[in-house]
């Protein structure tokens, strides 16, 4: 690890913002059945509303990249942080369905701007080559680690205090990133301060051409349908099979403990092996996952142990992926191609949070949506054979 005091503070500062804005953000799932039983919505309601903050997010991230590439990473994390206490907010006062599925626009657009992906790629610039895989764990399993915290602390609260309380507090939990912005900045320079919109819409279609960079792109989606799909219904599905509403809670607390373990190692292996190898095989992996948890019996003990094995597996893909995307595209406007590459792991979140709410109500469970996860991971661990790990045109460009 680096030594310059700076670049530390900046690295701490960044793990506390990933800590906080993604915790409660990924676990509010917990709120999907008591909210919906209590107001009389269906799931579809509180899922839209997921969809949509995934989606803007999704919208929101290649274009927080442009700015935080182009004029600093502190503005950029303040403005999320702002709006997603806003939007959170919202949620918490305003009862009525219409405005709860709105409030996801704002939420969406906040937590895309203030991100962990954001923080990660910003720190990931500020060190060597060989330290940043690394550092991508690191703050990948800084927000997993508040995944792990915010998740029993929402049931906690929801109990303790209601929903609309809880809500609330989310809502002021985003202010506490504003504090630390000012080490990023210290550290956190624009990387693309001299391009204009030419600029960046070259890399965009250079980066395109590459179809190492679009089976990436394609690839990562299929990690946001997972993803989105299991932290919005996996407490319900759990609790809709007669076990207790806390175990569902547990158990996204556990997929972020064991994530924190999984970043780490992700991180760890992106500098010792071949990345996409390693993606490959964390894809595959859970899809044996995902059919062995819905073809056992349901217990406490095969849905802790499902939380633990998917959460090794959970965002243990985001190091691993952004660090090829810096291999190779380089790293001028790597916040802005990254942040791309989120845009489709959003636009399968909009879709595994979504579906899986329309299913439920459809058909009455979610056995469709578990297939649907197994056969999308096989696509997934398909995909990223073919990719070359070696610097692509606009890489080359750079030297």
């Amino acid at each position: 690890m680096t030594t310059r005091p700076d670049v530390r503070a900046a690295i701490v500062a960044g793990s506390i913002v990933a800590f906080v804005g993604f915790g409660f953000a990924a676990t509010f799932g917990v709120f999907l059945r008591p909210m919906s039983e209590e107001l009389g919505w269906g799931r579809e309601v509180f899922s839209l509303s997921m969809a949509i903050q995934a989606l803007c997010w999704g919208v929101t991230q290649p274009l927080a990249g442009m700015v935080a590439d182009r004029f600093g990473t502190a503005r950029v994390l303040a403005f999320g942080a702002i709006v997603s206490a806003l939007g959170f907010f919202l949620r918490g006062t305003v009862i009525d369905p219409t405005v709860f599925v709105a409030s996801g626009v704002i939420v969406g657009i906040g937590t895309g701007a203030c991100s962990f992906p954001v923080v990660i790629v910003a720190l990931g610039k500020v060190v060597e080559a060989k330290q940043r895989s690394f550092v991508l764990g690191l703050g990948t399993a800084a927000a997993s680690t508040g995944m792990f915290v915010a998740a029993p602390l929402s049931s906690f609260l929801l109990n303790m205090v209601g929903w609309q309380n809880s809500i609330l507090v989310i809502a002021a939990s985003f202010l506490l990133i504003l504090p630390t912005l000012v080490f990023i900045a210290r550290v956190s320079k624009p990387t693309a301060s001299d391009a204009g919109g030419h600029g960046f819409g070259f890399a965009v279609r250079t980066a395109l051409s590459d179809r190492s960079y679009v089976l990436l792109f394609l690839g990562f989606f299929v990690c946001g349908f997972h993803v989105a799909f299991i932290q919005t219904h996996l407490p319900a599905y759990i609790a809709d099979k007669g076990l207790a509403p806390i175990i569902g809670a547990w158990s996204l607390g556990l997929i972020g403990l064991f994530n924190i373990a999984g970043s780490f190692l992700s991180g760890w292996s992106g500098q010792r092996y071949s990345k996409k190898s390693v993606l490959a095989g964390i894809y595959f992996t859970r899809a044996i996952v995902i059919a062995l948890f819905i073809l056992l019996p349901l217990t406490n003990f095969s849905v802790y142990l499902f939380s633990a094995a998917i959460g090794l597996l959970w965002l243990s893909t985001v190091p691993l992926t952004t660090g090829l995307v810096a291999q190779t595209q380089g790293l001028r406007f790597l916040s802005t191609l990254a942040g791309l590459v989120f845009f489709s792991h959003q636009t399968g979140a909009f879709i595994g949070a979504w579906l899986g709410g329309r299913i439920h109500d459809t058909t009455g469970d979610y056995t469709m949506m578990w297939w649907t996860a197994i056969a999308l991971a096989l696509l997934a661990t398909l995909l990223h054979i073919p990719i070359k790990e070696e610097p692509g045109k606009l890489a080359r460009a750079e030297i």
